[in-house]
């Protein structure tokens, strides 16, 4: 009985896995990670509960087995004899229906705890992370290592400790199994070396170090090191003879010696295996004013001259009568093009109310990119993102009427408000919010004019809105909103409103969108032939 228990067990599990994979990508939202204590917690309660109630039901069959052998005595010698008694026939038969009565109102009972635990179990497994999501959260650290630069993810907690995040031997492996099938090769050699460093310094753990050598020595080959790819494969030969003797072993080992022969003189110089690589070397550096130094903060800085142009005030839009006793802090973060920070622009309570809307509508949501809609790889964008209309709520009405009233646009022509919560390593490639692929909208309601983005949380680290061309950096500061114009006064693309969102580093990162659309905006916005403005 019990081991059909846990075949059951194990097959709910297995499907509720499943179930999973295809419906929920936890790494994509970090509001959805955060779900995954509480079901943790869900599940180990469960199985104590489990556990209690096995615990009961065997006491209670306990319990049985001493009654019946009580009842039943010393065992006959003469069973022919004993039986032929008429009262002892009878008390057998009325015992034995007793006894049966009993066992079944047990088994009833325990097979309800049974019952019970398997369809808890069954909720609970639907929600649990699959392996694709173990894969995209894996991704998402080296995505954070190719912007970022680092190995390891260091958090501050409210003590002002600080943590380094460290990861075991069989995480680091699985990691660099995910940098490989993703063609991420150097990071795929550094979590290898750092699998075998702590394998080497006995740290336990599944993976072996024939296995980690196994991929080592071909890897340091595809990465040109020809002396180090040389120095891991013979310690694979020594460690383990036999898996050499493969012909696609062999065939590569006698390629690497023939190409160290043919050109040692151009190869990189062979390093210890435990040796720290510095993931510098290993990276190829990103120009000045690229997505990736801006995102740590090594961009080209706007020169103190230009720096003294701008301005802040507090800005009741164009007289507008609402804002005249309640004006907005306004602060121009840019000059050319430019771009402006309306900080407490929506308040604690609004936030929480944008965000409560959009949760059950992130459930049901896939990766998605934020301007063309459809989905995108990984690579592109981690978020989950939903879409908020005026008349789901007084607040998105509120917000939308004060964003018009700020800006002088007419919010008729706007798209709904879209929210986003990114996930681990959550980004956005750099992107135009004007173009759109199957803009079935265009022809009746123009382009993208003016983008208007809501930070709606701080972020420790990470998760600036970056414009490559122009070197600007937006920090996310919770309550504010950024706007600045994806057309130029002509009609023309601004090539210079190419953004980025840069990966979370640590922090959870929520946005709201407005985009306002061109068409209806004729007398709100002045026209020119300027190709500048």
């Amino acid at each position: 009985m019990e081991s059909n228990c846990l075949r059951r067990v194990i097959l709910l599990l297995l499907i509720g896995w499943t179930f999973c994979a295809e419906e929920t990508e936890f790494y994509s939202s970090t509001d959805h990670m955060m779900e995954l204590l509480v079901i943790e917690r869900s599940l180990i309660q469960s199985l104590r509960d489990f556990i209690t109630a096995k615990k009961q039901c065997i006491d209670r069959f306990n319990s049985v087995v001493e009654a019946c052998e009580n009842a039943s005595g010393d065992f006959p010698e003469d069973l022919e004899k004993h039986i032929s008694n008429p009262f002892t026939a009878f008390k057998l038969v009325r015992r034995l229906r007793l006894e049966r009565n009993i066992v079944e109102q047990v088994t009833k009972t325990c097979s309800s705890y049974i019952a019970d635990f398997l369809a808890n179990v069954s909720l609970v497994s639907q929600r649990l992370p699959s392996e694709k999501d173990m894969d995209g959260v894996a991704l998402g650290l080296i995505r954070l290592q190719d912007i970022y630069r680092q190995l390891q993810i260091i958090t501050v907690d409210v003590s002002g400790q600080v943590n380094v995040t460290p990861l075991d031997p069989d995480d680091s492996f699985h990691v660099a199994m995910v940098a490989l099938q993703n063609h991420k090769f150097q990071y795929a050699l550094l979590w290898l070396q750092e699998t075998f460093r702590q394998l080497e310094d006995g740290i336990p753990a599944l993976v072996t170090r024939r296995e980690v050598l196994t991929y080592l020595g071909p890897l340091a080959f595809q990465m040109g090191n020809l002396p180090l790819a040389l120095e891991l494969t013979q310690q694979l030969q020594e460690l383990d003879p036999s898996c050499m003797q493969t012909k696609v072993h062999l065939a590569y080992y006698r390629t690497l010696r023939e190409s160290i022969r043919c050109g040692s003189q151009t190869q990189t110089p062979s390093l210890p295996l435990d040796a720290p690589v510095d993931i510098l070397t290993l990276i190829k550096p990103a120009s000045e004013t690229s997505y990736e130094s801006l995102c740590r903060g090594e961009g080209v800085k706007m020169t103190p001259r230009r720096q003294r142009t701008l301005q802040c005030r507090y800005s009741t839009g164009r007289g507008n009568p609402r804002l005249i006793y309640a004006p907005i802090k306004e602060e121009q973060e840019w000059d050319h093009p430019l771009i402006i920070r309306y900080h407490d622009l929506v308040s604690e309570r609004e936030i929480e109310t944008i965000k409560h809307l959009s949760r059950s509508k992130l459930d049901r949501a896939k990766v998605s990119d934020h301007v063309t809609g459809e989905r995108f790889s990984a690579e592109t964008r981690v978020a989950k993102s939903a879409w908020l209309a005026d008349e789901d709520n007084p607040v998105i009405s509120r917000v939308t009427q004060r964003m018009a009233d700020l800006t002088g646009l007419d919010m008729e022509a706007a798209e709904m408000l879209q929210v986003a919560n990114y996930g681990i390593g959550g980004q956005y490639e750099p992107h135009f919010d004007n173009k759109l692929t199957n803009d079935t909208d265009y022809m009746t309601r123009g382009g993208r004019i003016a983008t208007i983005l809501i930070y709606m949380s701080d972020v420790e680290v990470g998760g600036s809105t970056v414009f490559p061309d122009i070197g600007a950096t937006l920090r996310p500061y919770k309550g504010s909103a950024v706007l600045w114009y994806n057309l130029l006064q002509n009609g023309e693309e601004d090539a210079r409103t190419l953004h980025a969102a840069c990966p979370v580093f640590v922090g959870n990162k929520w946005v709201a969108n407005k985009w306002v659309r061109a068409h209806g905006q004729e007398f709100r916005k002045r026209c020119s032939l300027s190709q500048m403005d």
